[in-house]
C-alpha cells in the first residue's frame, strides 16, 4: 500500500498542476488542451488531478484566480514603487511595455478564457468579470489619486493596449496608451 499523501506534498503537486495547466491553456488555448495533456505536463495521473478538481471547469477558474492574484500583485509591486502620483499612473503603462515583450506572450489569460468559455461557462465568466473589476478598480485607485476626476479612460487604454499588443505583436502599443494618458493626466 502507498505511503499517504502528506498535505505539503497535496499542495506541491496541485501547485504543479496548476503551472502545467496555466501554461497549456495560455500557449494553446483551453478547449485545445484535452486533460491527458495536462497529466502528461504535470507528471500527474489523472485520479490525482480529478481529486483536486473534479471538471477541467474547476481547473480553469482556479488557473484564472491564481494568475491574477499574481498578475495584479506584480503589477502593484511595479507601480506602487513610484512615489509621484501622476508617474505611478504612467508607470503602469511601462509595466505593461514590459509584459507585452516577455516571451511568449499571447494577450490577456481573461479575455481569451472569455472568448473560448463566457458563453459556455458561468463560472469562468464570473472569474474574467472578477479580475476585469479588480483591474478596473487597481487603475481608477492610481488615476484618482493623480487628480483625474474621470478614471475609466486609463482602465481603457490599459485594456485595449493589451488587446492590440496580443493581436499586433506590437510591444509599441504600450507607449502609445502611455502617451493618451499623459494627456489627460496634464490636462485634469
Amino acid at each position: 500500500m502507498p505511503a499517504p499523501v502528506t498535505p505539503e506534498q497535496s499542495r506541491l503537486d496541485r501547485e504543479t498542476l496548476l503551472d502545467a495547466a496555466e501554461k497549456l491553456f495560455y500557449e494553446r488555448g483551453i478547449q485545445a488542451v484535452g486533460m491527458d495533456a495536462v497529466r502528461a505536463a504535470s507528471g500527474l495521473p489523472l485520479k490525482r488531478i480529478y481529486g483536486f478538481f473534479p471538471a477541467k471547469e474547476d481547473l480553469v477558474v482556479a488557473v484564472l484566480r491564481r494568475r491574477d492574484e499574481r498578475w495584479r500583485r506584480g503589477l502593484a509591486a511595479h507601480v506602487e514603487q513610484v512615489v509621484d502620483p501622476r508617474e505611478r499612473v504612467l508607470a503602469l503603462f511601462d509595466w505593461l511595455a514590459e509584459w507585452f515583450t516577455e516571451p511568449g506572450f499571447r494577450g490577456c489569460a481573461w479575455i481569451n478564457a472569455f472568448g473560448e468559455l463566457g458563453a459556455s461557462s458561468e463560472a469562468v465568466l464570473a472569474e474574467v468579470r472578477s479580475h476585469k473589476q479588480a483591474f478596473h478598480d487597481q487603475t481608477t485607485g492610481w488615476a484618482r489619486a493623480a487628480g483625474l476626476p474621470v478614471a475609466d479612460p486609463v482602465a481603457l487604454l490599459a485594456e485595449g493596449a493589451i488587446v492590440t499588443a496580443a493581436i499586433t505583436g506590437d510591444p509599441g502599443v504600450a507607449r502609445q496608451a502611455r502617451a493618451a494618458v499623459a494627456t489627460l493626466l496634464d490636462s485634469a
